[in-house]
């Protein structure tokens, strides 16, 4: 048997000897740092109390020192009585010997005049404190000389302090030696009596474990034999062992059967929608790659159908998501009915829904399941209490003749579903391969314009507006426009809905304002005034909840007069933004004049029109064309002015290009004119130019 005893006793003996030899060593280094970092403290307030005693005559000779010999150093200290001095800040301390070096290592000032003049520039310890910090060493002397006289076998430690001036700049070097003799004494008796104590303990340690390895010994002995019994029982043991591992096999079964079920779970949440239960984009996405192959190999085509719910936004907005996901099931069961067994039908997710066709006889087959998908869509869904009604735009791909690619079908089926919606919702597109070329074109444009602001390719232009009566310029219309070096001049009506359709249009109106703003104010300041700035919000500008806080700083930093500002809205703006009312009315508390733009071709009623905070109507120049041409149009424009009239308004009219469109409507009170009779917009230079006073 091992014995554990003997073991122990040459282990620890190893033990002792190695903890004696590394801890009293390792007790010495930590004591000696802590006593070096003492005395480096006291070496350094040494250095300060000499600084300022001795300052006003050590930093002057620190400065004045270069290029003198040591007898005019030597001269200069004793005729200062700094030595003097020194000793007697000196006395009753450690500090046995001070130095001062100047900034070119000399020895301008030492407590032994011999080694005035010396030169220490290439000393570690001069280099670190003339960069500003403090280096401090420890050597042992066997004779050293002090202000006092000589000591022998000192143990001195050499501190080099920085000497700052008033600047705070670094203009000599202190060099303080202290004593440090007593503390190293100290220090090497203690050494002796801790390694002493240390050895002490560890034997006393060793004592006490080696009684208590002994009876373990005894113990282990002990339970040997009580092992060599205990296996005799080994046999009885294992069967009975056997028998609860065939029981626990049994338990194991059924948690195998749980996790395949569970298995079975989570495969099928990895290919449906956990909301309507159809197959998702990854499973559609599968499904239509193995079509594709089988359709190569019989000659068969493919038909991919992307189904876009419109205005659905409008139901979460409303009504809250829970309803929206009620929706979506109603949508996922009804557009169900009208797939065939052959097909699927997929959610991709949001309002996004797809389906593929297989073995697509041609085109009028596709087209009546895209127009059986639009048709189910007339028929309301009932939520709750809630009675919806939505549509649906359909864009359709073919294979082969649209895509080889999963991507291909999938994007051109996108790209036709977006030319739906572009034809008025509601309806289906075959997709084709001018789509794509405009797609690219579209995309092409909303990158430039995106870089158009930050490159100075945008510019506003100014629109005279006339007083009807007098023909005097009473206000102007800032309108945007922008030349592109890649496009050339880009019409507004290109770029404007590009601008609205992805978020632009937020940082372009913004800009507008500030430009327009700025303008009016550098003319005001130069002597040219404009009675009135008129500019057009965007819907997504006053959706914004900082939009006011921006308009309010626009007018601070340019210092324009909220009451020369008209802001012009549409009336489909108002209908679409949910709070519009409190935004017109805080726009209004501000001062500035409110507008509604293109008048008559929207939803207007007279009450609606009586809640807005407008003071102004603006009549589209699609009516003023017809003055002269259309009754109907002169119609529309009488009723507008006398409801106008009636409600206090001011109406400007737009679109007005001959003196018969002027003469009419000064006829009926319209109270401003503005279009190309008075002047197309141009450029601030050619509008002032245009509009000064001789």
């Amino acid at each position: 048997m091992f014995n554990l005893s003997r073991y122990f006793s040459t282990l620890s003996f190893i033990l002792i000897v190695l903890a004696a030899g590394l801890l009293g060593p390792l007790y010495q280094q930590i004591s000696l740092q802590q006593m070096t970092v003492l005395a480096e403290d006291r070496n350094v307030a040494m250095a300060q109390i000499v600084e300022n005693s001795l300052g006003s005559v050590l930093i002057p000779l620190v400065g004045s020192t270069v290029g003198r010999d040591a007898d005019a150093l030597r001269a200069e200290v004793k005729a200062q009585a700094i030595y003097a001095k020194a000793v007697r800040l000196m006395r009753n301390t450690a500090v046995v010997k001070i130095k001062v070096y100047n900034r070119l290592g000399v020895t301008v000032f030492s407590t032994d005049a011999t080694q005035i003049g010396e030169n220490k520039l290439a000393n570690p310890g001069f280099k670190a404190a003339i960069s500003g910090n403090i280096l401090s060493e420890m050597t042992h002397r066997d004779t050293i000389s002090t202000f006092e006289g000589t000591r022998s076998e000192a143990d001195i430690l050499a501190s080099y302090v920085p000497m700052r001036g008033e600047s705070k700049a670094v203009e000599g070097v202190f060099e303080l030696y202290q004593d440090v003799s007593p503390y190293t004494a100290a220090l090497r008796s203690g050494l002796w009596w801790v390694t002493a104590g240390l050895v002490g303990v560890l034997a006393g340690l060793y004592l006490m474990q080696f009684l208590l390895i002994r009876r373990a010994d005894g113990i282990l002995r002990e339970q040997e034999g009580k092992i060599k019994a205990a296996r005799d029982n080994l046999e009885i043991q294992v069967e009975a062992r056997t028998q609860e591992l065939k029981r626990a096999n049994g338990l194991l079964e059924g948690e195998v059967m749980e996790r395949r079920q569970a298995e079975s779970k989570l495969n099928y949440l990895a290919y449906h929608d956990p909301l309507t239960g159809l197959s998702n984009r990854r499973r559609f996405i599968e499904r239509l790659e193995e079509s594709m192959l089988e359709a190569n190999q019989h000659q068969q085509h493919l038909a991919v159908l992307f189904i876009d719910l419109d205005q659905f936004k409008q139901v979460n907005d409303s009504l809250g998501h829970a309803v929206g996901d009620e929706l979506l099931i109603a949508v996922a069961s009804r557009l169900a009915e009208h797939v065939r067994l052959i097909d699927m039908l997929a959610r991709l997710g949001g309002d996004e829904f797809i389906c593929l066709m297989e073995a697509a006889r041609g085109e009028n087959e596709v087209s009546t399941l895209a127009e059986e998908i639009v048709a189910a869509f007339e028929a309301p869904f009932n939520i709750g209490e809630h009675e919806l009604f939505l549509s649906a735009s359909v864009g359709i791909s073919l294979f082969p003749a649209d895509g080889h690619t999963v991507v291909d079908l999938m994007r051109n089926a996108d790209t036709a579903m977006y030319r739906a919606k572009a034809k008025g919702r509601g309806r289906y597109h075959f997709y084709t391969p001018e789509m794509t070329v405009e797609a690219q074109k579209h995309i092409q444009m909303e990158n430039l314009l995106r870089r158009a602001l930050d490159n100075g390719e945008l510019s506003v232009h100014l629109q005279p507006q006339i007083d009807a009566l007098s023909g005097q310029m009473v206000g102007a219309e800032a309108l945007v426009r922008w030349f592109s070096p890649e496009l050339g001049n880009v019409p507004p009506g290109h770029f404007i809905p590009l601008a609205e359709e992805s978020g632009i249009i937020i940082k372009l109106g913004n800009w507008v304002l500030r430009e327009s703003c700025r303008q009016v104010m550098q003319w005001r300041l130069s002597g040219f005034s404009l009675p009135q700035l008129s500019v057009n919000l965007s819907v997504k500008q006053l959706e914004r909840p900082e939009f006011i806080d921006t308009l309010d700083d626009i007018l601070c930093q340019t210092g324009m007069d909220p009451a020369c500002l008209k802001l012009e809205i549409t009336e489909s703006v108002v209908m679409q933004v949910g709070n519009a009312f409190s935004v017109l009315d805080r726009l209004r508390s501000l001062g500035i004049t409110l507008s509604l733009d293109d008048f008559g071709t929207g939803y207007s009623s007279l009450s609606y029109l009586k809640m807005l905070p407008v003071q102004q109507l603006k009549i589209d120049q699609s009516f003023v064309v017809g003055i002269g041409v259309n009754p109907d149009d002169e119609a529309i424009i009488r009723s507008v002015m006398a409801m106008a009239q009636s409600l206090g308004f001011e109406v400007v009219a737009e679109g007005v290009e001959t003196e018969a469109q002027a003469a009419f409507l000064t006829g009926l009170g319209c109270h401003k004119l503005q279009g190309f009779l008075h002047g197309r917009a141009v450029a601030p230079a050619e509008f002032r130019a245009r509009w000064s006073l001789p």
